[in-house]
């Protein structure tokens, strides 16, 4: 079934798909330019799905109890184009864990959320109708139509991204949504007397496809310390998840490793900075070094 949610992302596509169609016509091979080097990264960003799709396959497998894990959805302050960018994707993945868990204050505070971070990316005109909607559905508990409003939500905004030549934080948007999705779902198998759902969330290309991307991005952008601790996390989490053959207690401790490592990451996307530009590297620990106590909570430092 076609939803909303997949509409948005085929209207993104539809004009990319012409545009190499029409360099098609001329015959002769040609380098890649940066541009559309940069298309093609966008292009495949859209190719990932959403963590909320993995939350629904989640449901139906172990029942999670969804209200438990709903967080404060409260963007920091920040300047970092880069770290603002991050925050939409966590926001995005908090506001489908409050449709799960149909909280609907919480989805309304999600909302206000994108809306205000959009609002300092510059990309907020276009997109006060779908924050009308959301609280409209919110409203009246018409869950499905949410999820697929939130999608549609988060799809203009990378949209608008890419209209005002910030392609690259679309990539940025993608990874740190995922960073989050793997934060929730691996608790949520870890704490499963059976460990039900790990084939679910078992996705090491995913995690490495989302790496590379990152990877890919323009040294000002990817030697930030924010983006490089999303990097190592994904790797990590691609790594970990790869393994099989493993004891249960042994799946159990690498999705704790993941866990950890997410929510650390989670948390310093979430931390507010006057920072204007992308800070060194060594300014963040390396989430793979840090030995933080599990948990599903973030608590963000609050402007």
């Amino acid at each position: 079934m076609v939803t909303g949610r997949h509409f948005a992302i085929l209207a993104l596509l539809i004009p990319c798909a012409l545009a190499v169609q029409v360099r098609g016509a001329n015959p002769g091979p040609s380098a890649i330019t940066e541009q559309q080097r940069g298309e093609a990264v966008f292009l495949d960003a859209l190719s990932i799905p959403c963590p909320g799709e993995v939350f629904v396959a989640l449901n139906k497998a172990c029942r999670p109890n969804w209200a438990t894990l709903v967080t404060p959805a409260t963007a920091p302050v920040t300047t970092d184009r880069s770290q603002l960018a991050l925050v939409v994707g966590v926001l995005a993945a908090n506001g489908y864990i409050a449709v799960e868990a149909q909280d609907g204050q919480q989805v309304r505070n999600v909302g206000r959320e994108i809306m205000a971070v959009a609002k300092a990316l510059g990309v907020s005109q276009s997109l006060m109708g779908r924050g009308n909607s959301l609280m409209e559905f919110a409203e009246n508990n018409a869950w499905e139509a949410l999820a697929d409003e939130l999608e549609a939500t988060e799809n203009e905004v990378k949209a608008t991204m890419v209209e005002q030549k910030d392609r690259n934080l679309v990539v940025l948007t993608s990874a740190a949504a995922w960073v989050m999705g793997l934060k929730i779902s691996t608790g949520v198998v870890q704490g499963s007397d059976t460990l039900q759902g790990l084939e679910i969330i078992r996705q090491p290309d995913l995690a490495k496809k989302l790496a590379s991307q990152l990877g890919s991005l323009p040294p000002r952008i990817r030697e930030g310390a924010l983006v490089v601790a999303v990097r190592q996390a994904l790797e990590s989490a691609a790594t970990l998840l790869a393994t099989r053959g493993l004891s249960p207690e042994q799946e159990r401790g690498n999705l704790k490793k993941i866990n950890d490592e997410c929510s650390v990451v989670v948390k310093g996307i979430l931390t507010s900075s006057t920072v204007a530009s992308p800070t060194p590297a060594t300014s963040l620990p390396s989430p793979a070094s840090t030995n933080h106590a599990s948990s599903n909570a973030v608590t963000p430092v609050k402007p």
